[in-house]
């Protein structure tokens, strides 16, 4: 007689099955024609029509904004935005944004030695989402001790911080690969600085397979540091909540190509669909 298995307990249990759209991207600020790679932001933006949307090196000048510009044509009204003096232009501020389809009930900036976070509890339809979009500014290859030293603050941040039935979404430019220490403290393949919170890397669960490098010499603007072709731009869930909830089920890449002769960026976007 042939033995019988019984089926995997469900452990989430009913799996939703909406999802909602994250788009991670490092627009690059206000360097080079940025006019005119504005335009090429905006194009395949629009076309994704992302309901979080994380801007690494968004820019703020005066009573303009990069949050302000794209809001309307992307249908995302609601905007958190905290910056530091561009090196591209000392009378402008160059940060991280977070965007929404939806209205924030909290935000706050945040700073962990060489990482910034801007948070926002965003009020979605069906149930909040915590979103920390980041960027490193520790960028050289040799600078991996700062940017492990500032995962280990913000994960012990995110540990006492977290909403445990609520998803939680940290993006941006980590400016480091997948098998980096820094990266694999938040993935869990080293020991992670906060137990019991670990990290979904969102192209490595339901990308369509490949490098997925957001660093690419295909791209003119990236070509000029002469580093190799690397993944240094994340979008990372929590371990899913009830029902799967912040569960990556599809990711791709976007801005890979010019739009109108330009490239958006120096890197490419990353995009997720998770169960929400």
């Amino acid at each position: 007689m042939a033995q019988h298995l019984d089926l995997p307990p469900h452990f989430y249990g009913k799996l939703i099955e909406t999802t909602a759209r994250v788009v991670t991207w490092n627009v690059w600020g206000l360097y080079g024609p940025w006019q005119e790679r504005e335009a090429a932001i905006v194009s395949p933006l629009a076309n994704a029509r992302p309901d979080l949307l994380v801007l690494a090196e968004a820019w703020a000048k005066g009573e303009d904004s990069q949050c302000a510009r794209l809001a309307g044509p992307l249908g995302l009204p609601h905007h958190a935005f905290s910056g530091v003096t561009a090196q591209e232009d000392e009378a402008a501020l160059s940060g991280v944004a977070v965007m929404s389809r939806w209205p924030f009930s909290s935000t706050a900036s945040l700073t962990f030695g060489s990482l910034r976070a801007q948070y926002a509890r965003v009020d979605g339809p069906r149930g909040p989402v915590q979103v920390y979009g980041v960027v490193m500014d520790a960028w050289w290859f040799d600078e991996s001790q700062a940017r492990q030293d500032a995962v280990r603050g913000l994960c012990a941040h995110l540990h006492a911080s977290q909403d445990d039935r609520t998803p939680l979404v940290v993006c941006g430019d980590f400016n480091a690969d997948p098998d980096s220490d820094e990266v694999r403290m938040m993935t869990g393949r080293t020991a992670t600085p906060a137990s019991g919170l670990s990290f979904y890397d969102a192209w490595e669960a339901a990308g369509p397979g490949g490098r997925g490098s957001t660093w690419s010499n295909a791209n003119p603007w990236a070509t000029q540091l002469l580093w190799p072709e690397r993944r240094i731009d994340y979008i990372f869930t929590a371990a899913p909540r009830r029902g799967g909830a912040g569960h990556p089920v599809a990711a791709a890449l976007l801005g890979t190509g010019p739009v109108g002769g330009t490239y958006a960026s120096d890197h490419y976007a990353v995009q997720a669909d998770i169960r929400y």
